[in-house]
């Protein structure tokens, strides 16, 4: 990741999202499960950029995408 792709922005599809919690496991300082075992971001400064990004490329639905500081997307 160059330094023009900081990921300043995450969201989930909650429709695509199916509770694997991988993003969970590798991350659990941004991301959570709620009570319908759906991923949410509780903090999206809770891990370092890389970290961040190996959690979202470890979604087996890519239901999380990020983006960088002008709102392009750069994962999936």
């Amino acid at each position: 990741m160059s330094s023009g792709e900081k990921i300043t922005k995450i969201e989930i599809d909650r429709e695509l999202c199916i509770g694997a919690a991988t993003c969970v496991a590798l991350a659990p300082g941004v991301f959570a499960l709620d009570k319908e075992n759906k991923a949410y971001v509780v903090d999206e400064n809770g891990a370092d950029q890389e970290m961040i990004r190996l959690a979202a490329e470890s979604c087996p639905t890519k239901a999380i995408s990020l983006f960088d500081k002008e709102g392009k997307q750069i994962y999936p």
